[in-house]
């Protein structure tokens, strides 16, 4: 039997999963309106913040479509669905599942790339696992991590500001290595390297220009949208890119 990344069954196990996640949103969402209720909040009040938060949830919504699509052709929909459904990201499953490709002598948009059982299985895994680490880090670290920053903040709050803003462009720096990952092949003649660089630097511009927007017109809903913005302008501008430079 042929294996098939969008085979129902793939679907079937994944709908499964996501179904018990929306029940446990919709188990708290009860929840909290029955509390809110209890405290004696203003219903209009209520009524407000669920449809804001509703209407606000389009905007990520509007990324995570993307990045199944972008990762639809090599993985099929159903894994991806999940995987950014759950809890997940185009940039950290991107590199998850190219790290798996690269153990096997593959990469991710390969012309043909058509996967087998076992390298699809072995993708997944890598998937998974690895985002768990997180999850299974922050009740171990988390409670201490709190408190050291509480102890730091009530001697020096600049302090705490410095140590978290070190910690995010830890993280931003380590998918700059993998933008970055083949530059040196533009020494060797090969410009195809510059392809994801002129994107990420297409998209800073575009997120730039909506803040940028967004402080002279004072239209807060851009802050929600800039980050699918400059996503799909980004995506965009790499088709004429790669036309470009191969």
């Amino acid at each position: 039997m042929t294996f098939d990344k969008n085979h129902p069954i793939i679907f079937v196990l994944v709908a499964i999963i996501i179904l018990v996640v929306m029940a446990q949103s919709v188990f708290f969402l009860l929840r909290a309106l029955k509390r809110a209720k209890q405290l004696g909040m203003d219903k209009a009040k209520i009524k407000k913040t669920v449809i804001s938060s509703s209407v606000f949830t389009i905007a990520p919504a509007i990324s995570i479509v993307i990045c199944v699509i972008t990762l639809a052709k090599d993985l099929g929909v159903a894994v991806p669905w999940l995987r950014l459904s759950v809890i997940g990201s185009l940039s950290y499953e991107t590199v998850a599942a190219n790290n798996a490709l690269s153990g096997m002598g593959l990469k991710l948009g390969d012309p043909g790339l058509n996967l087998n059982a076992s390298q699809f299985v072995t993708i997944v895994f890598v998937m998974t696992i690895s985002i768990m680490v997180g999850l299974l880090l922050a009740p171990i670290i988390g409670k201490k991590l709190q408190k050291g920053l509480i102890s730091i903040g009530k001697k020096d709050k600049n302090w705490v500001d410095i140590f978290q803003n070190s910690m995010f462009i830890g993280m931003i720096a380590a998918f700059l290595g993998f933008v970055f990952c083949d530059f040196s092949n533009v020494f060797k003649g090969d410009t195809s390297a510059l392809i994801p660089v002129f994107v990420m630097l297409s998209s800073a511009i575009i997120m730039a220009l909506c803040g940028l927007v967004m402080k002279l017109t004072k239209w807060k809903w851009i802050n929600d949208y800039a980050l699918p913005i400059s996503m799909v302008a980004g995506m965009a501008l790499a088709i004429p890119f790669t036309a470009w430079l191969g």
